[in-house]
């Protein structure tokens, strides 16, 4: 009996995954079927009024102000795409100021506590 419970049980499970599995394919085809419909009525919509659709006209005003406002924001990105030179930098290291010893006259005191941490 107990490998009977087994079949029925794996067959249930199995008819419940399929069940899922075609629910989650009729959301997912109802939803792209309900996007093709708002976007053949806002198509529609515009071709009527002779107006661009409200979010074209965002994102084109959008892309016209970052344009106009993004100008020399990025140094040197004109200069190397017309052809200027790289100039490379001499790195140097600087060194760790050394820390004072407790309860040397460097040290601050106040409010602080943390302003110098014994090591």
């Amino acid at each position: 009996m107990n490998g009977f419970a087994d079949f029925l049980s794996r067959v249930l499970r199995g008819v419940l995954k399929l069940a899922l599995v075609l629910a989650a394919g009729v959301f997912v085809l109802s939803f792209l079927l309900a996007a093709i419909v708002v976007v053949l009525g806002v198509s529609l919509w515009s071709l009527l009024t002779g107006r661009k659709p409200a979010p074209v006209v965002m994102f084109s005003r959008m892309r016209q102000n970052s344009q106009r406002y993004a100008q020399g924001v990025w140094p040197g990105r004109g200069e190397r795409a017309m052809g200027g030179d790289v100039v490379d930098v001499q790195a140097t290291e600087v060194p760790d100021a050394p820390l004072a010893p407790p309860g040397a006259s460097g040290a601050r005191k106040g409010p602080d506590s943390m302003s110098r941490v014994p090591l």
